[in-house]
């Protein structure tokens, strides 16, 4: 039963990573775009979860921990960047 649930997750995330896919490619701003950037990479991260619950493999947390820490610094260094700039166009 939770197997079965864990696949119907697992479509779910899928058709969120389309929609957020689908918002990155319209997005009409650099920031929309970083964050369905972020959103996309996290939904990355639950679907890898999820495989993990149900293929009983842990050691896929390990590519979990450090995808999650690539965003975390890259998302820290857009808003930086972008913060930077909307100063200087003032």
């Amino acid at each position: 039963m939770i197997e079965y649930a864990a696949h119907i997750i697992m479509v779910l995330l899928a058709i969120s990573l389309l929609i957020s896919f689908i918002r990155l490619l319209r997005g009409p701003s650099l920031p929309d775009r970083v964050i369905s950037l972020d959103l996309i990479s996290s939904i990355s991260m639950g679907i890898i979860i999820t495989y993990v619950f149900i293929s009983k493999k842990i050691v896929y947390l390990d590519v979990v921990l450090i995808v999650a820490l690539i965003i975390f610094l890259g998302t820290v260094t857009i808003a930086k960047y972008l913060k930077e700039t909307s100063i200087k166009d003032d």
